[in-house]
C-alpha cells in the first residue's frame, strides 16, 4: 500500500467513523423522544452517551499508545460503540431506562477513539513531508462529519422510521471497522523506544506531559476554553434563530454555515499553507471566533451571519492547529493518549458551554453571546511557546508545504 493510498483510506475511514458519532447524539435524542414520548429521555442518553468519555479518552489512549497494532485495537472499539449505540437505540422505551443508559455510557467510553485515538495513527500513515497537509485534512473530517451527521439525523427522522438515524449511525462506525483494522503499526522507531511502564504510569506521565509542556500546556487550555465558546454558541443558536434570523430552524442552519466555513477554510490552508506556527494560529484563530460572537451579540441579521462564517473561518483552521501541536510535542509513546484525552477535555468544555448558554440564552441571549465570545478572547490570550527551530516531523508549521496527502 503507497503512503498516498493509505492516506486516502485513512481520511475515508475518520470520515465515516465521524459522520457515525455526530450522528449518535440526535439519534439518541429522537429515538428517545419517540419511543418514550418525553424529551427528557433523550436527553438523559445524550448525556449518558458525552459524559463517559472523560474517563475512557485516557484510558483508550494509553492501550492504543502501548498497542503493536493500534489500528486493530481501533476496530474493537469501533465495534463495541457501535454495539452499545445499536442496543441503546433498540432499547430506549423497551428496557428498563437504567439498561438503556447504561448501554449508552458503554458507548460513550469508546467516543475518544473515533476522534483523538484516529488522529494519533496519522504519523504513522502519511509522510513526514506530507503530514501539515494530512493533518489539515484530517480535522476537515470533523467539519464534513458535524455538517452531515445531523443534517442526516433530520433528514432520516422526518422521512423514515425514528430508529433510522441510529441505524445509519451503527453502518457508518462498521463501514470503518475494516478501514481501523488495516492501519499500519508504528514500526521500528516506535518498537524501540522505551515503553511508558505499567498502564498507570503511562497515565501520570501523560498528563504530567501536558502539564509541564509549556506548547502542550497552551494549546489544551486554548483549545477547551474555545470548544466552551463552542458549546455555548451551539446553545444559542436556536434562540438566536427565533429572535434574529425568522425561525429556529435557520438558528439551526447557522450551525450549518459554521461547519461548512470550517470546512472550506481548512481546504484552503490544506492548498495554500499559512507561514505561522500551528501555536501562533491556535490563538489567532480563537481571538478570530471572539471577534464573530462580539458580532453576533449585536442582533443583525446580517452580522449575525457575518458571524458564522467568520466563526467557522476560525474554529476549522484552529483544530488543524491544535493537531499540529500535538503532533509535533508529542513523543510516539505517549501520543494516543494525549489525543484522546485532549478530545475528552474538549468535550467537556463543550458540554459545559451548552449547559451554561442552555441557562442564559432564554432570558439574555446577548449575555451568553459576549460570555462566549469573552471565553474565546481568553483562549487567545493564553501564552504557549513558539518553535523557533525546525520542529521534528515536518509538522512545525500549518502547514508548512503544499501536499495532495
Amino acid at each position: 500500500m503507497t503512503k498516498r493510498y493509505a492516506v486516502r483510506w485513512f481520511l475515508a475511514g475518520g470520515a465515516l467513523a465521524r459522520t457515525g458519532d455526530e450522528l449518535a447524539g440526535p439519534a439518541l435524542l429522537l429515538a428517545g423522544f419517540a419511543l418514550t414520548g418525553s424529551p427528557a429521555t433523550g436527553a438523559l442518553l445524550l448525556a449518558a452517551l458525552t459524559v463517559p468519555a472523560v474517563l475512557g479518552g485516557p484510558l483508550v489512549g494509553v492501550l492504543l499508545d502501548r498497542a503493536p497494532r493500534p489500528g486493530r485495537l481501533l476496530a474493537v472499539a469501533l465495534l463495541l460503540y457501535a454495539l452499545g449505540l445499536g442496543t441503546a437505540a433498540v432499547s430506549a422505551g423497551r428496557a428498563p431506562a437504567a439498561v438503556t443508559l447504561a448501554c449508552a455510557a458503554a458507548a460513550g467510553l469508546f467516543a475518544p477513539a473515533l476522534a483523538g485515538g484516529w488522529s494519533a495513527q496519522l504519523p504513522h500513515v502519511a509522510d513526514p513531508a506530507r503530514l501539515p497537509a494530512a493533518t489539515a485534512r484530517d480535522a476537515a473530517t470533523f467539519h464534513l462529519a458535524s455538517l452531515a451527521g445531523p443534517a442526516l439525523a433530520a433528514a432520516l427522522a422526518a422521512w423514515t422510521l425514528p430508529a433510522a438515524p441510529a441505524a445509519l449511525a451503527v453502518t457508518l462506525l462498521l463501514l470503518a471497522v475494516p478501514v481501523a483494522w488495516r492501519l499500519p503499526g508504528p514500526g521500528r522507531a516506535r518498537t524501540a523506544a522505551p515503553a511508558a511502564g505499567p498502564g498507570l504510569a503511562a497515565l501520570r506521565s501523560g498528563l504530567r506531559l501536558t502539564v509541564r509542556n509549556p506548547a502542550l500546556r497552551g494549546a489544551t487550555v486554548t483549545s477547551v476554553l474555545s470548544c466552551a465558546a463552542q458549546g455555548m454558541l451551539a446553545a444559542c443558536a436556536v434562540p438566536l434563530g427565533e429572535r434574529v434570523l425568522g425561525g429556529a430552524a435557520r438558528g439551526v442552519a447557522l450551525l450549518a454555515v459554521v461547519a461548512v466555513s470550517a470546512l472550506l477554510a481548512n481546504a484552503v490552508l490544506a492548498r495554500y499553507p499559512l507561514r505561522a506556527t500551528p501555536d501562533t494560529l491556535l490563538r489567532w484563530t480563537a481571538l478570530l471566533q471572539g471577534a464573530a460572537l462580539l458580532l453576533a451579540a449585536a442582533g443583525h441579521p446580517a452580522l449575525v451571519l457575518a458571524a458564522a462564517l467568520f466563526a467557522g473561518a476560525g474554529e476549522g483552521p484552529q483544530l488543524t492547529a491544535l493537531f499540529a501541536v500535538r503532533h509535533r510535542e508529542a513523543p510516539a509513546r505517549l501520543r494516543a493518549q494525549l489525543f484522546t484525552t485532549g478530545a475528552s477535555l474538549k468535550t467537556t468544555g463543550y458540554a459545559a458551554g451548552a449547559a451554561l448558554a442552555g441557562q442564559l440564552a432564554g432570558a439574555a441571549l446577548p449575555a451568553a453571546l459576549l460570555a462566549a465570545a469573552a471565553l474565546h478572547l481568553l483562549a487567545g490570550a493564553v501564552p504557549g511557546k513558539e518553535r523557533l527551530s525546525r520542529p521534528r516531523s515536518g509538522a512545525g508549521r500549518v502547514p508548512d508545504a503544499p501536499g495532495r496527502g
